[in-house]
């Protein structure tokens, strides 16, 4: 009872701070679809939407993803106060530092999207018919197309944290990995085609370099976890 006391507890702090997080992006929600299409800046002339409670459901949209997004630090923090109290100390570390990089990784994850990624895949996707059309795309389709990619990227970043965690708990190996990097390969060109929004190759290279980057420093990250380890016992 005393357990569930406390997590009825950290779970209303969590709602509590989603439902402000959500009010105060709500404030800002012209601002942050400004931001989300920055991107396509020069392609697009402006949005468009095709039934009365599309841009209602736009801003409703950004809203609660600007909220959670907002308001997820919390919420890791209150997850983490909640499980730390029946873990040794040296799993309070890893616990601790797989909350902070992982948050880290899933914000590069979004810098790449943002900054390269999307540029890149509007330039070549709306440059394929101008000059004999106009591109107007309803505001609802360009922000899934947009959000999508975003949480895509930032989930793909975490694969270090990742595979750090299964070396941790004993699942995998670094000799392991090293061993399956042929077949991580070719999971990671398929898991980049699944997430790019085109077919052309330069795409496709912008997302798998990166994977292939990460995987490579998995390995070296998982090794010095392994030395770590062993020099503490």
């Amino acid at each position: 009872m005393e357990h569930l006391g406390e997590l009825r507890r950290r779970l209303g702090i969590c709602l509590a701070a989603l439902v402000v997080a959500i009010g105060v992006t709500a404030t800002q929600v012209h601002g942050v679809i400004d931001w989300l299409r920055r991107p396509a800046d020069g392609l697009l002339n402006r949005f468009a939407f095709f039934s009365p409670t599309e841009p209602l459901m736009a801003y409703m949209k950004v809203a609660c993803l600007g909220g959670v997004l907002l308001a997820m630090p919390l919420i890791l923090w209150q997850f983490w106060g909640f499980v730390r109290t029946g873990l040794t100390r040296r799993e309070r570390s890893y616990g601790l530092a797989f909350v902070w990089w992982g948050t880290l990784l899933f914000a590069g994850g979004l810098a790449f999207a943002y900054y390269l990624l999307l540029p890149v895949s509007l330039r070549f996707l709306l440059g394929i018919g101008q000059g004999a059309f106009e591109p107007v795309i309803s505001i609802e389709t360009y922000l899934s197309f947009v959000t999508t990619i975003l949480f895509w990227c930032g989930l793909v970043f975490e694969l270090p944290i990742v595979l750090v965690l299964l070396v941790n708990v004993g699942i995998v190996t670094p000799e392991w990995l090293r061993q399956q990097r042929p077949y991580a390969i070719l999971v990671l060109v398929i898991l980049a085609a699944i997430i790019t929004p085109t077919t052309d190759a330069v795409n496709l290279l912008l997302m798998t370099v990166p994977l292939l980057v990460l995987y490579e420093l998995s390995i070296w990250l998982t090794r010095w976890v392994m030395r770590r380890t062993t020099q503490d016992r």
